[in-house]
């Protein structure tokens, strides 16, 4: 699958693969120190965001990366 931004597609595929090969060679093996693929990630989530801001796509109210902050109950 593609990346939002087409200059990010090769670097998705780069975390990608990073992803899983620490996902089936360590993490499933019990070894979940280290983030490996921390660095590609975040000059992936750059990326992403740049290619968001050109192609002018609305995120408001949207959640990244965990739970937002000051969520509101929907009780009536």
């Amino acid at each position: 699958m593609n990346s939002v931004g087409e200059a990010c597609t090769e670097l998705k595929r780069e975390y990608d693969q990073c992803f899983n090969r620490w996902f089936a060679e360590k993490f499933l093996k019990g070894d979940s120190a280290g983030d490996p693929c921390g660095q590609l990630f975040k000059r992936y989530q750059l990326c992403v965001q740049k290619a968001i801001k050109e192609k002018d796509i609305p995120i408001e109210g949207l959640e990244f990366m965990g739970p937002s902050k000051g969520k509101s109950d929907n009780s009536s």
